[in-house]
């Protein structure tokens, strides 16, 4: 089931949160290039993109939260966090998949369940309504991934630290990639809902 929130949105641009969205958009080619540098011929810098990474993790859980203490919820902002979360997961799938540090397969899989998205929000378009809201699965299924594709990261070296990096990271890995299609095939089944309601009010 969605989240539902009570509390008042504000047509405000410029609150706190929204900046920290922002800045995470801001954040994912910084990203990427730092992540696909060695590709082109250029030094390692995966602590850099690491770090970025992980600043992107808590701005994620800050501007949520300060929006909902503060009463800064916007229509803007239930724009800028969905849409940052997914292109840092679009990123770091072309970064990782580039490096071969995952597999094809699974970036396939992730990919597909964002096209499933894509394609309900268009339905959802063509009968007035708005896109979904994240709701607190998906939340949680962007958590795990956002766990996992650092340690992912992490893992591509030798020692220790590496090895323990890659058995936890495929652990969230598989969890977030299984929580990102239960949220899917939740969103598939309320637009269904939706577009059922429509046809019986006609």
């Amino acid at each position: 089931m969605e989240v539902q929130e009570t509390r008042v949105q504000t047509d405000r641009v410029l609150t706190i949160p929204n900046i920290l969205s922002m800045a995470r958009l801001v954040g994912v080619p910084v990203f990427l290039w730092l992540i696909l540098w060695p590709e082109f011929g250029g030094p390692k810098s995966d602590g850099w993109a690491l770090l970025v990474l992980m600043l992107s993790g808590i701005s994620d859980y800050l501007d949520g939260k300060l929006a909902r203490r503060w009463n800064q919820i916007s229509s803007l902002g239930r724009l800028l966090d969905p849409a940052a979360d997914r292109l840092y997961i679009l990123s770091t799938l072309v970064g990782l998949t580039w490096r071969e540090i995952l597999p094809l397969w699974l970036t396939a899989v992730l990919l597909a369940r964002e096209l499933v998205l894509l394609v309900m929000v268009g339905i959802l378009r063509r009968h007035g309504y708005p896109p979904p809201q994240v709701n607190f699965l998906g939340k949680a299924a962007t958590f795990n991934l956002m766990y996992a594709f650092p340690l992912l990261l992490l893992s591509d070296g030798s020692g220790w630290i590496a090895s323990l990096a890659a058995i936890f990271g495929w652990a969230f890995a598989g969890w977030g990639t299984t929580l990102y299609w239960w949220a899917g095939i939740l969103y598939v089944v309320q637009v269904r809902r939706l577009v059922r309601a429509d046809a019986m009010a006609d």
